[in-house]
């Protein structure tokens, strides 16, 4: 399937593939190399070229770009948009208390931060009854601490609900963490780029790494992912071994 950008001849190859109930697909490339394009693709936004063209699925999509239009407070539009979510004792528990939303709730939407924002837009899409939600950017405008809760949230929604997510993330140790398998973007971004059939973390990452040409480490203290400095002796090692993502096994 492949799908060509008129106004700019961006085109972009999507490779066959298969996902899975109660599972994270997270999209990792360079920008430019068609991840927002193939979430559109997926929501029916926008068609693929020729007569080839996506099944319809159920769909809740987080955009990337967030603008507040709602005139009215976080409750009052929790209420026009994901009523039955809201007052679910269940959905209050996983995703509502976590991401500390009663701390702005009867504040107006358009006076929000953008953190605020990002917080009420993840709600807001897993708020909606789907079968797949499509997650763009989660972690923008949350600091540290917000974004280890946000991944913890999804990845409990997906996991007790038994759906399926695809998300587009940059913050690459929320990537790691809330992926069950990924899929890379490569080629010339803004230009001619693929995607490719969903693979493991640790083959996606080392693919992903290569064609950054960066490695990462596990810190021993903390265990977070560590960029290795370039031409380091652990850089040039993980490289010459083809370990660009270096992730022990569990003991």
């Amino acid at each position: 399937m492949q799908k060509t950008q008129p106004a700019s001849g961006f085109k972009l190859k999507i490779e066959p593939g298969e996902f899975t109930d109660s599972e994270i697909l997270v999209m990792m490339g360079e920008n430019g190399t068609g991840k927002t394009t193939f979430c559109r693709m997926l929501a029916g936004a926008e068609k693929p070229d020729g007569t080839k063209s996506v099944p319809a699925m159920n769909i809740s999509m987080k955009p990337q770009k967030i603008t507040p239009k709602f005139k009215g407070t976080v409750r009052q539009l929790f209420f026009k948009k994901i009523k039955a979510a809201f007052l679910n004792p269940q959905f209050q528990t996983d995703v509502y208390k976590p991401l500390r939303m009663d701390d702005f709730i009867d504040q107006e939407v358009q006076n929000l931060s953008g953190g605020e924002l990002q917080r009420v837009a993840i709600v807001l899409a897993l708020g909606i009854p789907a079968d797949i939600y499509l997650i763009d950017e989660p972690s923008a405008y949350l600091d540290s601490e917000q974004r280890v809760i946000a991944a913890r949230v999804i990845k409990r929604f997906i996991m007790h609900s038994k759906k399926t997510a695809f998300i587009v993330e940059h913050d690459f140790i929320m990537a790691t963490y809330l992926a069950d398998r990924v899929i890379v973007f490569d080629g010339i971004p803004s230009v001619d780029a693929r995607a490719n059939k969903p693979e493991s973390l640790l083959t996606g990452c080392n693919k992903f790494l290569k064609n950054l040409d960066v490695t990462f480490r596990r810190d021993p203290n903390s265990y977070r992912p560590r960029i290795n400095k370039l031409d380091s002796q652990l850089d040039q090692e993980q490289k010459s071994g083809g370990n660009y993502f270096f992730m022990e096994e569990e003991s």
